[in-house]
């Protein structure tokens, strides 16, 4: 026979087994719900975050420039830019400058705030729209009046301190009136989360607070609008190259409307990518119901099966019949999940977006969409083969003949190995797409492991099961051998309900460790206060008065700057490979201290400490895993730019630093020597023996009064601002999960639907043997209980592993087991095995003996 021939027969036996099984599914899904079910959920749950995060960042590159203010930022940390390089930028559009600081606000009868201050020019906004309450020209809202400067603040800032529109406040040593409410920033995405209420001023008014001392943590951003015409990418390179080019060692960290918040991409890329795992995960316990219904289904054609191979039908035909079968209803069920997936993003705009804080962008994303439509064709095949490849040797008399379980055999070499190209694919695709590798590698080789320990344990229970001694009592003795005989429900229960519970012991666990970091109580030791801004030449005497007015307490105060690092190993910082957890250290300045002492709360790893009194070159302590991540060792050179100001160091030593204890702990802790001259602030902490309220509110009133440049940041309320957005984070988190749960019980239902047929002929018989009803259902339950129980230990174990390592190598935060979430989650298991199993019994019950008896 001829290619061309060969060609031909095959394309007709390909179609022929397409029409086959479109025959078959014409008789309806009957089997199959549970199949497209688990698909559809799997895949609207990938499609839906992968929609929600394209539209999202279609919004941020839409909303760029206006997100940004123009078409660069250029920003400083502690200094203004000098006037030559202001001078350059203005020669390229038109500029507007603004300063970003947290000062304390005091109310006229004496009360006070953190408040997250803003100052701006006669130009802000130079695009998007300042929404105020009442609504009013900038310019006559920030206005000097009557003694006072106008200002507006967040609304929730006059309900903390009970004011109302045109009552004045205090900050530093200007007066302000507060003359309208702060309803919305066209540019707050990219100023990132703050731990106070907005404070809007203008820069005239900033100079005259003196909280512009030497060394104050302000930063400066100078945002230039393009002319019109001349704005696109090409001019935008063009400018921040100029710029760097012209003012070399500014420091510039420098933004374009491309990249306007990085940080904010930065966390929405991670958040995805966990969600698609998520939802990736749900697919995966599908893919356990997947196998279940084509096993079952395949169990249930067995007379078509036998026609089809009497009549001379292959074993590869066969094969190719059913094949096709599953993936028709897997396209069908990923075509429902792309539906409600793809309609998430206009669901979320038409309920939430009048109060959404990010520029959602609903629209169709043909890429996303394909790649969930993928997911849920490759999950099918790689669950579905094994069941499908055991059809091709099975004889035809072994088809015909009437049996409750077929002799177990694993299929071809030829199913194993499609089948592993499917799974490599499948793992391909989650790895290569994933925008953190390490950790969509650390899922994969998880889920293999789960799985291949779920089987384990299956093979284990079945095993003691199988080993126990004879029982005397009879519903003890039918519940282990339901537990061990042949065709048993064990594996898929145990598949099933295992996977679902690990994620549900992941999920609670980082949930409890999350609340407890950041809404329990402190950790011990940690510091009541921070206080910033602390001015130099005014350290000592600071430092003498918190001990006065605290005098139990424990006081620590450094010197602090803040730099960037611009090179490493002579390689610019932006030409550096950091690994994933080190990268932040390069984005944007840090802050950075000198001292003779090893700081507290840091143990030296490697290297010599340089002592109290080195005089030497600039040396430079790092944090051992920073310093890992941008692969720097002990004698390696880094440069950092501090106030415009390039310093080279030596790396002396590496450091493991304590951040749990709360404390003054920097990344970069340089020599004494290498910062002499440079102007800076210094910040200091106060420790409480017995902290309580009554005692913060005084503190903070009275060093606001001697020191008003001197800014107070109480430690439970920043921890309060970073829960409440961890808590919002961790409410997505359990609604994805959500879908992994559901995916799990329908698994489990599926599976003991599957074995409904097998439970009606043991009822049947069982009770034409004198089993009573009572007996029946007593076994039943011992059975789920205890395969429920087993299942549900393993969870609560795999679960309680996993969430231990996400929170303390990826989070990097201390982990404590949350018991009672975990005895929640056995209890849950049990109730729904045994009830989802119960409820199944009870149907075979019911059955008539006489119909079943006469088809045996």
């Amino acid at each position: 026979m001829s290619i061309a021939s060969e060609v031909a027969v095959q394309g007709r036996a390909s179609s022929l087994a397409f029409r086959y099984a479109l025959r078959e599914l014409r008789g309806g899904l009957r089997g199959f719900y549970v199949f497209i079910a688990c698909i559809a959920l799997g895949v609207m749950a990938i499609a839906g975050v992968g929609s929600v995060a394209a539209s999202l960042g279609d919004g941020l590159s839409r909303e760029g420039r206006t997100l940004l203010g123009g078409d660069v930022a250029f920003s400083l940390i502690s200094r203004e830019a000098k006037p030559e390089e202001v001078a350059y930028l203005r020669t390229r559009g038109e500029v507007s400058v603004a300063a970003t600081l947290r000062a304390m606000a005091r109310s006229g009868d004496g009360k006070l705030a953190l408040v997250e201050l803003k100052a701006v020019d006669g130009r802000y906004p130079m695009l998007g729209e300042l929404t105020l309450e009442p609504n009013m020209p900038t310019a006559d809202l920030l206005a000097e009046s009557d003694g006072a400067y106008g200002a507006a603040a967040d609304s929730t800032l006059l309900a903390r301190l009970d004011l109302k529109l045109g009552d004045r406040v205090t900050i530093g040593s200007a007066t302000y009136q507060i003359r309208s409410v702060v309803a919305a920033e066209p540019d707050k995405l990219a100023g990132g989360v703050g731990l106070g209420p907005r404070f809007l001023i203008s820069e005239a008014s900033l100079r005259a607070t003196d909280l512009l001392q030497p060394g104050s943590l302000v930063r400066w951003i100078y945002r230039v609008k393009l002319p019109d015409g001349a704005n696109d990418d090409r001019a935008t390179t063009a400018l921040i190259d100029g710029a760097r080019a012209a003012a070399p060692e500014a420091g510039w960290e420098v933004r374009s409307r491309n990249n306007a918040s990085p940080q904010l991409e930065r966390t929405i890329n991670r958040f995805t990518q966990f969600l698609t795992l998520v939802g990736l995960a749900a697919l995966l316990v599908g893919g356990v119901g997947v196998a279940n219904a084509v096993k079952s289904h395949i169990d249930r054609r067995r007379d078509v099966i036998a026609s089809f191979k009497a009549l001379g039908a292959t074993g590869r035909d066969v094969f190719t019949i059913y094949c096709t079968q599953v993936v028709v209803l897997a396209g069908i069920g990923s075509v429902i999940g792309l539906v409600l997936g793809a309609a998430l993003p206009f669901v979320i705009v038409d309920l939430f977006g009048k109060v959404l804080p990010l520029p959602v962008v609903p629209a169709l994303h043909p890429d996303e969409l394909a790649l969930s439509f993928l997911y849920g064709q490759l999950t099918a095949l790689a669950f579905g083969l094994w069941p499908l490849g055991r059809v091709h040797d099975v004889p035809v008399a072994a088809l015909f003949r009437e049996t409750v379980a077929s002799e177990w055999h694993r299929p071809r070499w030829s199913y194993l190995a499609l089948m592993a190209v499917v799974v490599a694919l499948l793992i391909g695709v989650a790895i290569g797409l994933a925008y953190d590798k390490r950790v969509a590698t650390v899922f994969v080789a998880s889920s293999i492991a789960v799985f291949l320990l779920l089987r384990g344990i299956a093979e284990i229970l079945m095993a003691v099961a199988r080993r126990l001694p004879r029982s005397r009592i009879t519903m003890l003795r039918l519940a282990i051998a339901n537990i061990h005989r042949p065709g048993a429900l064990t594996p898929s229960v145990v598949l099933s309900l295992g996977l679902g519970l690990a994620v549900l012991v992941t999920i609670t666990q980082i949930d409890g460790n999350l609340r407890r970091q950041f809404l329990a109580a402190l950790p011990e030791r940690a510091p009541s206060f921070f206080f910033i801004d602390i001015p130099s030449t005014e350290a000592d005497r600071f430092g003498a008065f918190l001990k006065q007015i605290a005098p139990d307490s424990t006081i620590e105060d450094v010197a602090m700057l803040r730099g960037r690092i611009v090179a490493a190993r002579g390689v610019k910082a932006d030409q550096l490979k950091p690994s994933v957890d080190s990268e932040w250290v390069l984005q944007s300045d840090r802050g950075l201290t000198y001292t003779g002492e090893v700081p507290k709360g840091s143990k030296i790893v490697e290297g010599e400490w340089w002592g109290p009194d080195y005089s030497g070159p600039p040396l430079v302590s790092m944090e051992k895993k920073i310093a890992d991540g941008l692969s720097l060792k002990i004698g390696d050179e880094i440069v950092v730019n501090v106030l415009g100001r390039d310093v080279p160091a030596k790396i002396a030593n590496l450091r493991n630093i304590d951040w749990q204890g709360l404390g003054i702990n920097f990344v970069l802790v340089f020599s004494p020597n290498a910062f002499k001259g440079a102007p800076h602030s210094h910040v200091a902490t106060l420790t409480e023996p017995h902290a309580g309220a009554t005692d913060d509110a005084r503190i903070i009133k009275q060093v606001a009064d001697a020191f008003p440049m001197v800014t107070s940041v109480r430690v439970r309320e920043a921890l309060e601002t970073v829960g409440a957005v961890v808590s919002n984070l961790v409410l997505a988190i359990r609604g994805a999960s959500a879908v992994t749960l559901i995916s799990a019980i329908l698994v489990l239902g599926g599976a003991l639907a599957a074995g409904h047929r097998h439970r009606v002929y043991d009822a049947v018989i069982l009770k034409t043997l004198g089993a009573t009803r009572v007996r029946l259902l007593g076994a039943y339950a011992l059975e789920y209980l205890m395969i429920g129980f087993a299942t549900a230990i393993f969870g609560v174990i795999a679960g309680s592993v996993a969430a231990w390592l996400i929170v303390t190598r990826l989070m990097t935060l201390s982990f404590i087991w949350q018991a009672g979430s975990a005895a929640l989650v056995v209890v849950a298991a049990l109730v729904v095995t045994v009830g989802l199993g119960l409820a199944g019994t009870l149907l075979a019950l019911n059955q008539k003996p006489a119909s079943v008896l006469r088809n045996l």
